[in-house]
């Protein structure tokens, strides 16, 4: 498995990259079709975050699967271990979905277990800061690129960040939104095309929001 690992506000030491690569072999005894694990270590200047300084994100390629962690402590060892023990939790459960799936266990969340659709790659693209917000979303990005302001003197930092990805069914962004440990999944609905959100509400309930223009509505009513 290919293991990059890359700082954003930081420099990754030595020391670092060490414990990582040692660590990285409880992935690959879950997942050992793994072929690649990036891991960005994210270094919070805010004095006032000092709890959080340091934020470790983890995602993780297998075949067309891809699976998100992220923790945040104050020192990046401890956030690292956090992240994985989340990612490793991740990676059990879409084995053992896959188990079930294949001795034809119905699983009473809505979710389809096929394979979820690719995502781009992760790395980061550095830019230029300066203190607009307006230029968090004024430039033209990448597949995969991501620009991020801090406005002015405050805490608030703006970041926006370009993803393509094939249109999906409700129960494929319910799979992927569980995969990456968000609470919400922004996609693009393959049965109506427009683009849409599922959100967890509570226990095993759902929601989906769908975007579309007064034009288009008027459109299909016609």
């Amino acid at each position: 498995m290919e293991i990059v690992v890359t700082g954003r506000h930081t420099q990754i030491k030595q020391r670092f990259r060490d414990v990582v690569e040692s660590k990285m072999n409880r992935v690959t005894a879950i997942a050992p079709d793994a072929q690649r694990a990036q891991i960005v270590l994210t270094h919070e200047g805010n004095p006032r975050q000092a709890d959080t300084a340091k934020r470790v994100e983890i995602t993780v390629i297998a075949g067309r699967t891809v699976v998100r962690a992220e923790a945040s402590s104050t020192d990046e060892f401890s956030a690292l271990d956090m992240a994985l023990d989340k990612l490793t939790l991740r990676l059990r459960r879409t084995r053992d979905r896959r188990k079930d799936h294949r001795r034809g266990y119905t699983n009473p969340v809505p979710v389809d277990l096929g394979a979820a659709a690719p995502e781009p790659e992760v790395e980061e693209a550095d830019e230029e800061p300066n203190n607009s917000p307006a230029a968090a979303v004024a430039s033209d990005l990448g597949p995969g690129e991501s620009v991020e302001v801090q406005v002015g003197d405050t805490p608030i930092v703006i970041r926006r960040k370009l993803h393509i990805a094939e249109p999906m069914s409700i129960d494929e962004a319910l799979y992927e939104m569980e995969l990456i440990g968000h609470d919400f999944f922004l996609f693009v609905n393959k049965d109506t095309g427009r683009p849409s959100v599922v959100y967890h509400r509570h226990g095993w309930s759902y929601g989906v929001f769908e975007i579309d223009t007064p034009e288009n509505v008027k459109k299909a009513e016609a």
